[in-house]
Parts: structure tokens; sequence; C-alpha cells
């Protein structure tokens, strides 16, 4: 069953599912602290270009499944242009100012 985006529980993973949702690629980047990494199934990847390729030029969109560790890591069902629709994993680390430090994804 998927959980409503504006009932995930922590405020920073709600904020970024919003916006990858919403296509609002400003409002993204306002969420990530400065000099915020990612991984893609184990691998970091260049954030920029990944975002860019995976969310916003290919109409990533978010259907959460479930969440764990308060709100930080979550079951979703990922769909863009490029892949279709995926089971995947996400982790959040978020600093103490709610910002989002480093996100990690991949296949579930």
């Amino acid at each position: 069953m998927t959980i409503q985006t504006a009932k995930l529980s922590d405020p920073a993973v709600r904020a970024f599912v919003t916006a990858v949702n919403a296509h609002d690629r400003e409002a993204f980047l306002k969420l990530l602290a400065p000099g915020a990494t990612m991984a893609d199934d184990g691998f970091d990847r260049d954030l920029d270009e990944w975002i860019d390729r995976e969310i916003f030029t290919s109409h990533g969109h978010m259907e959460v499944d479930n969440e764990s560790q308060g709100g930080r890591a979550l079951l979703a069902r990922y769909s863009n242009d490029s892949w279709g629709e995926m089971r995947t994993r996400w982790s959040f680390t978020v600093e103490d100012d709610g910002r989002i430090s480093r996100f990690e994804t991949g296949q579930a």
C-alpha cells in the first residue's frame, strides 16, 4: 500500500519526494546540504549529472510503499522515462539544519 507523500515522517525526505514528483529541480537543490553526495547501486555518482538524467529530464516519480529508520529509509516504486518502473530502496542522511547531505538508492 502506498504511503501518501504528505504522511512521510521525516520533513526533509517528505520534501525530497515532493520535489521529485513535482519535477521541481530548484526546490530539490535547496534540500541538499553543500557538498551533498549520492550513490546508486552502491557506486558514488556525480550528483548533478545523476539527478538530471534519472529525475528531471526523464520525469522521475516515486510511490513510497514503506518507510523505516524514522522515515529516513524508503522502499518505493520509482519510475522514469528511461527505465520504466522498478522497486527501489532509498536512504537519507539528514543534517541538523534539516538538509540532506547524502542519499543512496538502488534496486530493492
